[in-house]
């Protein structure tokens, strides 16, 4: 086993690389050479770490024989391009897009379903998405006190879910509207500032978004055969970062508060906001790497039904925090 890592980041140059940049240098990952990978547009461009500025080099044609473990931060797209000729070159993957199917590559949140890591390397791990990250984080701490059996996310996401460009299209804009000017949306089908869009993606025959369908399969896999079903609304709310989530679980007993409380109160990774506080992406979520939770209550006619909200930043926590623990957790037992 190694005690330092040749690493390679594909995506580099987008928020989620970014930030997996920021966070492999605050929590020390044992990096020995980084490699910062992107599209030939944005190759180039230099990145600080650990006090040097690393030029960000095209993904094409990089020979990823001289690496161990690659994270994929980029566009599904991408990682489907490359993902043979890392596995080829016996580097293991972290893929945060989720284009992998779950057979070759498990969907993993190290807290909740750290078991499902078997084998050998090299190894290819899926990030879930952020949503997903967020509801199993909160839902696998109460493992010991529900029996969990349906699941209905209401997910209001922000517009980072659609990259830099979600950002900058929210930021201009508004700027357009505030300014009196007329407002041309591009990015979106209609205007997004000041406003909320009941679906983030094309709606599939069924009209269910690509998205949704994504969250579904992810929580059903962190959580486990004992799920029955899931159901996944997904909206796009005027906000840049953070996932506003409110999630209502049906359980096969009663629901014991107190239980539910003191749990939540000792996971780790969870920040429980006391009775009649709830909490916001913005005055607590973003730029954090716990998930906050508040407003936890039994349904109103029913005792086995539990509904609580939940804010978690999906850039930091959601996506770039879940790749590097993936990582940390391969270096410490696998690699």
């Amino acid at each position: 086993m190694s005690s330092t890592f040749a690493i390679a980041v594909v995506g580099a140059t987008g928020s989620v690389g970014e930030s997996l940049l920021q966070l492999l240098e605050e929590r020390d990952f044992p990096v020995t050479d980084l490699h910062l990978l992107a599209s030939s547009e944005s190759a180039g461009r230099s990145l600080a770490f650990k006090g040097r500025n690393l030029r960000v080099r095209a993904v094409e044609g990089f020979d990823f024989r001289t690496v161990q473990l690659v994270f994929f931060a980029a566009d599904p797209a991408v990682t489907r391009a490359h993902a043979e000729a890392v596995r080829k070159a016996g580097c293991s993957l972290i893929d945060v897009s989720g284009a992998l199917p779950a057979d070759m590559a498990p969907r993993v949140v190290p807290e909740v379903n750290g078991e499902a890591i078997s084998g050998q390397a090299p190894f290819a791990l899926t990030s879930p998405a952020s949503v997903a990250v967020a509801v199993g984080l909160v839902l696998g701490a109460l493992r010991d006190q529900l029996q969990v059996q349906k699941v209905v996310i209401d997910a209001g996401l922000a517009v980072s879910s659609r990259g830099r460009e979600g950002v900058a299209e929210l930021a201009r804009q508004t700027a357009e509207l505030l300014n009196g000017r007329a407002l041309e949306p591009r990015l979106f089908d209609r205007q997004m500032a000041f406003n909320v869009l009941a679906q983030v993606d094309e709606a599939d025959a069924d009209g269910h978004g690509s998205l949704e369908r994504r969250i579904h399969e992810d929580v059903k896999a962190l959580l486990g055969e004992g799920l029955q079903s899931v159901a996944v609304n997904c909206h796009q709310v005027p906000v840049f970062f953070g996932d506003s989530l409110s999630v209502t679980v049906q359980a096969s007993t009663p629901v014991e508060l107190d239980k539910v409380l003191a749990a939540l109160e000792a996971a780790a990774g969870i920040e429980l906001v006391e009775a009649g506080d709830y909490p916001t992406v913005i005055g607590d979520a973003v730029g954090q790497d716990e998930v906050y939770v508040g407003r936890v209550r039994r349904g109103m006619d029913d005792p086995c039904q539990l509904t609580l909200w939940i804010a978690s930043d999906n850039v930091r926590k959601g996506a770039a925090l879940n790749a590097v623990q993936l990582g940390e957790l391969l270096i410490k037992h696998y690699l």
